[in-house]
C-alpha cells in the first residue's frame, strides 16, 4: 500500500498527549488534511476505537493534534489550530480549544525552527485559531534551548495527573470570555432550569454546563470509571447537554464535543470546589485547562449553582484551586467590577510539557 511520510513531533502537554504538525507540511484542503490526520492517528481502519493501526492512544486525552504556523495577525506570533480526533467515530472536531496541548505549541515552534528561542526564557503570543483568543506563553530556554525537565536554574512545576515535575510553562489567556458562545454567560442568566435541573452555563475559554452533583443523584466524588458505568446518569446529562446547546448559541450539539459538563461538589482537599468533568461522554481523569478556568469563573459568579458549594480562599493571590479525580488545578483569574457586574480579564495557569518523539508518520494513501 502506498504511503506518504509527514514530519511530526509528539508532545505531552499538561495532562494530554498529541501529534504536532507544521501547517506547511499538510494539505490546505480541509477534507484532505483531516483524512491524513485520521490516517495518522487511526491508520487504515478509520473509526477503530483502539487506534491500533495508528499513533492515537485510544482515549480523548491522547487523540489530539496541533497544527502550528507563523501568524499573520498583528497581535500574535503563532497560529495554533487544535483538532480533536473523536475516538471511534472516524472524524475530527475543531469545535474547541485544548489548553493542555497549547502548552507545547511554543516548544514545538522552537524545536521546528518556526520561532526563535531567547535566553533565559522565550515568550510568544499564540492565536488560538479555533476561537480567535490569544494566549501569551512563556517557556524556559536557558542557553537558547527548551528546558523540559526543570531544575535549579529554571524551577520546577507539578501538574497533578502527570508523572514527575517539569519546567514551568506560564500560559496567560487574554480576552477569552465568550470566545466560543459569544458571551461569558451565553444564556443571559447565571442559572437556568433544564429538564428540572438547575445549571449554570459558562464560557470563559471552554463552553461548560455546571451542575451540582447531588442534583443528578451522585456525590461528585466517584471515580471516572464509576461515573462512566452509570448509564442513567449519562443519559440524564446528555439530555441536558442537547437542551442547552441552542441556549448557549452552539446549535445542535449532537455531534459536537462541546459543551462539556462539570459536576461540582464541596471541596475535600482544601480547594475551592471538587469536580468531575464529562468531555462530553467520557469522564476526564483530571480537568482540562480551559475547563478549569471556566469552572473557577462560574464559582465566582454571584447566583451560580456553585453558591453554597464553593469555598473561597482568603486572598486571590494564591489562585483558585479546582479539585479533580487526580489532584487539583490552580487558576489565576484577573477580575474587576464594571457597571456593578464582575468582569474577567487575564486567566493564568502553569503547565509542563515534554517532547516525546520526532520523525515522520507514515500515512496510508488509500482508505
Amino acid at each position: 500500500m502506498p504511503q506518504r511520510a509527514i514530519p511530526v513531533m509528539q508532545f505531552r502537554g499538561g495532562s494530554s498527549k498529541g501529534l504536532f504538525f507544521n501547517a506547511s507540511d499538510l494539505p490546505t484542503d480541509e477534507a484532505e488534511r483531516n483524512r491524513l490526520i485520521l490516517a495518522a492517528m487511526e491508520g487504515v481502519g478509520c473509526g477503530d476505537s483502539r487506534q491500533i493501526d495508528g499513533l492515537g492512544g485510544a482515549t480523548s486525552l491522547t487523540s489530539k493534534v496541533a497544527i502550528v504556523s507563523p501568524s499573520d495577525k498583528p497581535d500574535a506570533d503563532l497560529d495554533y489550530l487544535f483538532l480533536q480526533v473523536v475516538v471511534g467515530a472516524g472524524r475530527v472536531s475543531t469545535d474547541q480549544n485544548c489548553g493542555n496541548i497549547l502548552a507545547a505549541v511554543l516548544p514545538f515552534a522552537i524545536e521546528s525552527g518556526l520561532f526563535p528561542a531567547g535566553i533565559p526564557t522565550t515568550t510568544a503570543r499564540i492565536n488560538m485559531v479555533n476561537t480567535g483568543g490569544i494566549c501569551e506563553v512563556t517557556v524556559q530556554t536557558p542557553g537558547g534551548v527548551v528546558e523540559y525537565a526543570g531544575g535549579p536554574l529554571v524551577g520546577e512545576a507539578k501538574v497533578d495527573g502527570v508523572p514527575r515535575t517539569g519546567a514551568p510553562i506560564r500560559c496567560n489567556y487574554l480576552g477569552i470570555a465568550g470566545s466560543t458562545c459569544g458571551a461569558l454567560v451565553p444564556t443571559g442568566q447565571t442559572r437556568n432550569h433544564v429538564n428540572g435541573i438547575e445549571v449554570t452555563c459558562i464560557d470563559n475559554g471552554m463552553p461548560e454546563v455546571i451542575i451540582r452533583a447531588a442534583d443528578v443523584g451522585v456525590t461528585g466524588y466517584e471515580s471516572p470509571a464509576e461515573l462512566e458505568a452509570n448509564e442513567s446518569l449519562k443519559q440524564t446529562l446528555e439530555r441536558i447537554r442537547l437542551a442547552v446547546g441552542p441556549l448557549m448559541n452552539l446549535g445542535d450539539v449532537t455531534s459536537k464535543t462541546v459543551p462539556k459538563l462539570c459536576l461540582i461538589a464541596p471541596p475535600r482537599a482544601g480547594g475551592m470546589v471538587s469536580t468531575r468533568t464529562f468531555i462530553p461522554h467520557r469522564v476526564h481523569e483530571a480537568i482540562g485547562v480551559l475547563g478549569a478556568i471556566s469552572t473557577a469563573t462560574a464559582c465566582l459568579l454571584p447566583g451560580s449553582v456553585a453558591d453554597g458549594i464553593a469555598v473561597f480562599p482568603k486572598g486571590a493571590e494564591a489562585g483558585y484551586s479546582v479539585e479533580h479525580p487526580t489532584g487539583e488545578f490552580t487558576v489565576q483569574l484577573e477580575q474587576r467590577i464594571e457597571n456593578e457586574s464582575i468582569q474577567f480579564g487575564k486567566s493564568g495557569v502553569i503547565r509542563t510539557a515534554r517532547l516525546l518523539s520526532r520523525g515522520e508518520v507514515l500515512v496510508p494513501l488509500v482508505g
